[in-house]
């Protein structure tokens, strides 16, 4: 739904404009994250909801036909190693309505908020009708969080006409505003998909040009340190309105836990129990913050899981990062090396992978979307007339798995597969081949890979290095360097990808416009130019 009353979605008092907007320097500076702008802050004086406890605002995600996920967490001082929480469960009260007033409520219920998972809250709030928009809150004392629109999915067995999804990812909080979010806040979008990296773990990058904000001076490592770094995220309020306005689909790239790691090891091949002990951190805080069904189990959690809108799009979402293989050729981007074309190579994992052939065969919608975080495509990183190089991060470092998983596609017959993936932070658009040094063969799949929210800061649209892409990766029918996101329309016959740019993340301002705009035709897995 379009943020059309956007002004009611955020308490009283706060100061919005015609479209959803919130404004001015107390609403929006990096101060946002101790409260929404107009918000109360009498709760139950004495114990631990003394202040506001809603300052990381509210969420919906993993939107099913009867049913969506609600998310919050109580925090009434966000930066304090507790969130300015008592060890003391709190009892936080839901609410889902048919209208804004909340005057024709649908379902309501309590929620337990513990100190074990940082008083974060998970619903599952079920009993709604199919295909159709409602409106969330929730009360902790006497104080109300912001008001959320959330959407479910259509009816299993029926055919919209439309779906209106986007797809976002990579926002580093040092290198730029979230005036994508801001604008993604405005647009009619029925769900968001999430590709990873929705926090960045790492220290502050002091001597980095460019830089907007700050990050703390050291890595994240332990559970509170992850905590500390997404109640940073969570208080931005572009954030926090675009969360507001759209359900999300959320899963997790490298950032969540450490540059590049793969399985057990991180990304400079270190593992044992201390990178165990990180990994489970970072899995178990990124729970915390998000909307989803699933809960860690054994330091892990499973995230790879699928959503249905009716018969027009069955959407898996996938993971790369907990039961890949350790990345092969010593890593980095590097001429390819015997290793990399080992058959037992991994970068889905066996069971996922099993699951996602089984749940592709047995689809019966018009469109089939794997969202996944890093480059499917051959991607040569190498100049015209340089040696190709290629990061062995990327689905390159994992030919076989790349190669077994188009084969698939293409024996099974899968229709209309669309892959969705993040990382790079450029936009790609390209066609999927099992040989990709044959150009001319039938595509088997496209790729549409959304550029960062706001990770490498403004980036650079002459730049060489997309350029030579370009020139020698003859299936990539764009790449662009600029920050934003991708706004897909799916009907029956056609999807069409727009790509949305900012010029600048240096302002929470910045407007947004469509670079270019690809149509994929039902039944023709080809690249068109809208």
């Amino acid at each position: 739904m379009a943020n059309r009353t956007s002004a009611r979605l955020f308490p009283a008092g706060a100061v919005v404009g015609r479209r959803g907007l919130l404004k001015g320097s107390a609403a929006l500076a990096f101060a946002s994250a101790l409260g929404p702008v107009g918000c109360t802050t009498g709760v139950k004086r004495g114990n631990s909801l003394s202040d506001y406890p809603f300052t990381l605002g509210i969420a919906s995600g993993d939107p099913l036909a009867d049913r969506v996920m609600l998310w919050t967490r109580l925090a009434p001082r966000p930066f304090d190693e507790d969130g300015g929480m008592d060890p003391t469960p709190d009892m936080v009260r839901w609410q889902v309505a048919d209208d804004e007033g909340f005057t024709r409520i649908r379902n309501q219920g309590q929620a337990r908020a513990e100190a074990a998972h940082a008083h974060s809250v998970h619903v599952d709030a079920a009993g709604l009708e199919p295909g159709r928009s409602y409106f969330y809150r929730f009360i902790a004392g006497d104080a109300v969080s912001p008001t959320g629109r959330t959407r479910t999915a259509p009816a299993p067995g029926t055919l919209p006409a439309r779906l209106r999804l986007a797809s976002v990812g990579c926002q580093n909080f040092e290198a730029g505003y979230y005036a994508a979010y801001r604008r993604l806040a405005e647009e009619d979008l029925d769900l968001v998909i999430h590709t990873g990296d929705y926090i960045y773990e790492g220290p502050a990058r002091k001597k980095r040009a460019g830089l907007v904000r700050a990050h703390p001076d050291h890595d994240c490592v332990s559970l509170a340190q992850y905590r500390l770094r997404y109640a940073l995220y969570k208080g931005d309020a572009d954030l926090q309105a675009a969360h507001a306005a759209h359900p999300f689909a959320v899963v997790i790239d490298d950032h969540e836990v450490a540059n590049n790691w793969a399985s057990d090891i991180d990304g400079k091949g270190r593992g044992g129990d201390d990178f165990r002990a990180r990994r489970a951190a970072g899995l178990k805080a990124w729970w915390e913050h998000m909307p989803v069904r699933a809960r860690p189990q054994n330091g892990g959690i499973r995230i790879y899981r699928a959503l249905d809108y009716g018969t027009l799009a069955h959407i898996n979402l996938c993971d790369t990062r907990q039961y890949r293989a350790h990345q092969p050729c010593g890593g980095g981007t590097v001429p390819h090396c015997p290793e990399d074309t080992r058959a037992d190579l991994q970068i889905f994992g066996a069971m996922q992978e099993s699951w996602l052939r089984q749940t592709l065969a047995g689809s019966r919608a018009r469109w089939n979307v794997i969202a996944q975080q890093v480059v499917m495509a051959e991607m040569n990183r190498a100049a015209p007339g340089e040696e190709s190089r290629f990061d062995m991060d990327k689905w390159d470092g994992y030919r076989p798995a790349r190669d077994r998983f188009l084969g698939f596609l293409e024996d099974a017959r899968i229709a209309n597969p669309v892959i969705l993936s993040g990382d790079i932070h450029r936009h790609i658009a390209a066609e999927l081949r099992r040989n990709f040094s044959r150009p001319a063969t039938p595509a088997l799949a496209t790729e549409l890979v959304n550029t960062s929210i706001s990770s490498r800061g403004d980036g650079n649209p002459k730049s060489r290095a997309t350029r030579n892409w370009l020139a020698v990766n003859p299936h990539f029918h764009y790449a662009r360097d600029l920050r934003g996101y991708i706004r897909h329309t799916l009907s029956a016959a056609r999807w069409q990808a727009d790509f949305r740019v900012l010029d600048s993340v240096a302002s929470r301002n910045a407007s947004v416009r469509t670079d270019a705009s690809f149509v994929i035709e039902a039944g023709r897995p080809r690249l068109l130019t809208a």
